[in-house]
């Protein structure tokens, strides 16, 4: 129901919502401005209180009864703050509470004055760990939505930004925004995502993004190659919708969704921008070749293992000259998995242990893992390089996609040899072709379809030319 003119009933509509008594941080505190009741909600820490303290100040003094006629007019003239406003639907005004807006009803007034002096606890907007950069900016999204929205509206001053808010969740109502640039953006792509977002029926984003992804586009389980590029760097979620994407951010996650992505879209990076022409193209060819090279090396290896009468005389060296206690095949597929687990641990290691274990684990996964046979040292160079080499580029789900497929690859060469080694990468380009982007063109345009402009713009780093003015 809505609410009435009668303080009392609306504190009971309210109070049956926000059950104020139960929660010792929803705080309820009753007033009297200009001779009428008045009582005002909030949540302790989610207000700021130098804010709450100066417009509570201004409120007190008000002293002429003409200014006490409804809720529109008192905020017209008595609410000094500028994020304020009256709303009647008391579902709102709860939802508003729980988010940090403060919520003023006064005896005669059938509207609640909200007043969003709201403020989140959040970190500053360092760099972020994963996307760091060797120049540019070094800021990166926090997990408070208003200050990400902040950080690409102070990069893109142009009226054709649109940020479109959404509500998501039955219990958890997560703040999530969509942002594009009006007459850039695919507007199938935008009449696709916002219906989504408007029908949503869920619960709660328990875990934010991803909850969002799944109830979003629905994928195939076995193609594990990312439709989603994910970015914690403003700058590059900047670029991405002035190049006509659309990105995607939501409350307490500090990373943007950037939709429509292809595989060359994921491998890019914001050093390739942030050098010269030449420089930047080194780099990001640098990035393909190892990234490449960290898919076909053991299974390569492998092969030649298999078939050693058949490696040139000038690679000879690859091959083994003693022999092992546990085949190659089973050693890669442990390390593999080893890897992931060391990962897993570091991750779940104190700050002040990490250096001293991470040197211990290195020595018991090379001279340890070595003289005692469990490991050739071929095996051991191979996958370190490829542990390393796997954040040549800033993707953790393409990583593990290649990771899948080099798993496959081994799999195959050691059951068929050059049969099966041939046929993993039949499998990985059939299900790269098969893949699609969210809006349903190609993942390897500009490639397949092959648009010669577009793709050497996306494998080099080419000069930005300054655009003619009209008429030139």
């Amino acid at each position: 129901m809505a609410l009435t003119n009668d303080l009392k009933q609306n504190k009971m509509i309210l109070e049956r919502i926000l059950h104020s008594g139960e929660s010792f941080d929803l705080i309820s505190r009753e007033l009297e401005l200009n001779g009428r009741r008045a009582h005002l909600y909030f949540v302790d820490g989610l207000i700021k209180d130098s804010v709450m303290e100066k417009v509570l100040e201004f409120l007190y003094s008000v002293n002429d009864d003409s200014f006490m006629t409804d809720a529109d007019t008192f905020l017209k003239c008595c609410v000094p703050y500028v994020e304020a406003s009256a709303e009647g639907d008391e579902k709102t005004v709860a939802t508003n509470v729980f988010s940090g807006v403060s919520a003023l009803l006064v005896e005669g007034f059938t509207k609640a004055i909200m007043i969003d002096g709201r403020t989140y606890p959040q970190r500053d907007t360092a760099e972020p760990e994963k996307d760091k950069v060797l120049r540019g900016s070094h800021d990166g999204f926090v997990e408070t939505l208003i200050s990400n929205t902040a950080l690409i509206r102070r990069r893109i001053r142009s009226s054709e930004l649109r940020v479109s808010s959404f509500v998501i969740g039955k219990s958890s109502k997560t703040d999530v925004a969509l942002v594009y640039m009006e007459g850039r953006a695919d507007k199938r792509l935008l009449d696709k995502i916002k219906s989504k977002l408007k029908n949503m029926d869920c619960d709660s984003l328990t875990m934010n993004q991803q909850s969002l992804v799944e109830l979003l586009f629905g994928r195939k389980w076995y193609n594990p190659f990312p439709k989603i590029k994910y970015t914690e760097r403003p700058d590059s979620a900047a670029s991405a919708v002035l190049e006509g994407n659309v990105v995607i951010l939501v409350d307490n996650s500090p990373s943007a969704i950037v939709l429509p992505t292809s595989v060359f879209d994921v491998m890019e990076e914001a050093d390739d921008y942030y050098f010269s022409p030449i420089t930047g193209t080194y780099l990001r060819l640098s990035r393909y070749i190892v990234t490449f090279a960290t898919l076909v090396i053991t299974p390569l290896w492998l092969l030649a293992l298999k078939y050693p009468d058949y490696v040139p005389d000038a690679f000879n060296f690859v091959l083994l000259k003693d022999p092992v206690n546990v085949p190659v095949f089973w050693q890669l597929i442990i390390l593999e998995i080893a890897i992931d687990g060391l990962r897993l641990a570091s991750l779940n290691t104190p700050s002040t242990l990490s250096t001293a274990l991470s040197i211990i684990g290195a020595i018991a996964l090379s001279d340890f893992a070595v003289s005692s046979g469990w490991f050739c040292s071929e095996a051991i160079l191979y996958m370190a390089f490829v542990a390393v080499a796997n954040y040549s580029q800033p993707s953790y789900e393409l990583s593990y996609a290649l990771k899948f497929m080099r798993i496959i690859l081994l799999v195959l060469t050691e059951l068929f040899g050059i049969f099966g080694f041939i046929g993993g990468f039949v499998i990985m380009i059939i299900m790269l072709l098969t893949n699609r982007t969210v809006s349903g063109k190609s993942y390897l345009y500009p490639l397949i379809p092959f648009n010669g402009k577009a793709f050497l713009h996306k494998v080099l780093r080419l000069r930005k030319t300054a655009e003619k003015p009209a008429g030139e």
